[in-house]
């Protein structure tokens, strides 16, 4: 058996390279028109709102087409919950917040059984955790006990309370925030929590023009206000058929199984990427396909989503992490190292994808 096979074989299956591209622009529902339509209107409301963060935009929607969970981790005060709170109200559906503090219950948030004297039974309660998209505002600021009540249903879209399993409505989305493991009153996400999230970004403080315009007119009105919905739950999971039939080619896998395989024998990391990590990857890279108008993927997809979807999930060294290096770096590196396979024709990279700027991130970094 040749080196990552199984893993191959995983990738394969979860993405059949036998499968008719064709076929969800087929669908009366959701042609590839509507689909780019759809996402062009989704991210326009939300840049109306979100100044000068195109590239945190367009992410949010690959990771909701991808049927991921967002984390966003910065400092307080540069928009993370308005990024949340403006990917829910561009789509019309059942959005709930859960405000993390150190007294909030695991119950809180999936629900409770509660005895009915009339029928002599327990009726059950949901939590905040049954909508299609869940925001939740500084998760770290939780204990672990209280962030593990997420796992279940970020995996398995379904929570159990007192042995009786409960699922959740589809679509399902999380959004959570955080602040920086340095400030007070945080508690770190355990490794197996933050492997739940398809993808982490870094919102950043806006550029000087984007500042100045968000002061001249977010001063006397809320922008939120002037954000409707564009589209239906039901749309989105028509959205969601377009990018399950976006094809993979075995070259495109073969690239993603040599960059896990990367990132777990660099000896900077004492943890590379997981295999989950590795079929995440690849799903954010179908979305990101998609939202370019294309029904294939191709490597430049998976190069700049790995960032986002795999620096969050690895385990510096602490030697390593002393000298300054980071997962990102780390990432980096393992791209510039791994032959990028070529597609039809001969060139080794193609239109770009839905997640602008990751390409001059990586050529920064490389400079």
């Amino acid at each position: 058996m040749q080196p990552h096979e199984t893993l191959t074989q995983a990738l394969t299956t979860e993405n059949p390279a036998t499968l008719d591209v064709t076929a969800a622009a087929a669908d009366p529902l959701m042609g590839a028109q509507s689909f780019a339509q759809l996402s062009r209107e989704i991210m326009a409301a939300m840049n109306t709102v979100i100044d000068g963060k195109q590239e945190a935009v367009a992410l949010a929607l690959t990771v909701l087409l991808a049927r991921g969970h967002l984390l966003l981790e910065d400092v307080p005060g540069v928009g993370k919950t308005l990024l949340a709170k403006t990917l829910a109200r561009t789509i019309d559906c059942s959005v709930s917040r859960i405000q993390f503090t150190p007294d909030l219950l695991p119950s809180d948030i999936t629900g409770v059984s509660i005895y009915n004297q009339q029928e002599q039974s327990f009726d059950f309660r949901p939590g905040a955790i049954f909508a299609n998209l869940v925001i939740g505002d500084e998760i770290n600021r939780a204990s672990a006990k209280t962030q593990s009540a997420l796992l279940e249903s970020m995996e398995e879209h379904q929570v159990t309370v007192d042995g009786t399993s409960y699922p959740l409505s589809e679509p399902f989305m999380v959004i959570a925030t955080q602040n920086p493991i340095e400030m007070e009153g945080t508690y770190p996400l355990p490794e197996a929590q933050r492997d739940r999230f398809m993808a982490r970004i870094s919102m950043g403080y806006p550029d000087t023009a984007a500042e100045l315009a968000m002061l001249e007119t977010h001063q006397s009105v809320n922008p939120l206000d002037a954000v409707r919905a564009v589209a239906t739950s039901a749309d989105v999971a028509a959205m969601l058929e377009v990018v399950a039939a976006t094809h993979v080619s075995s070259a495109v896998k073969e690239y993603t199984v040599a960059l896990g395989a990367a990132t777990r024998a660099s000896e900077q990391l004492r943890l590379g990427a997981s295999p989950r990590a590795l079929l995440q990857l690849l799903r954010a890279a179908k979305a990101a396909a998609s939202l370019a108008g294309r029904g294939f993927v191709l490597p430049d997809d998976i190069r700049d989503l790995a960032e986002p979807v795999l620096a969050h999930r690895l385990l510096v060294e602490r030697k390593a992490a002393s000298m300054g290096i980071t997962a990102a770096d780390v990432i980096a590196d393992a791209l510039a190292r791994i032959p990028v396979p070529s597609q039809p024709g001969g060139s080794a990279s193609g239109q770009g994808t839905g997640v602008p700027g990751s390409a001059a991130r990586r050529a920064a970094r490389a400079g």
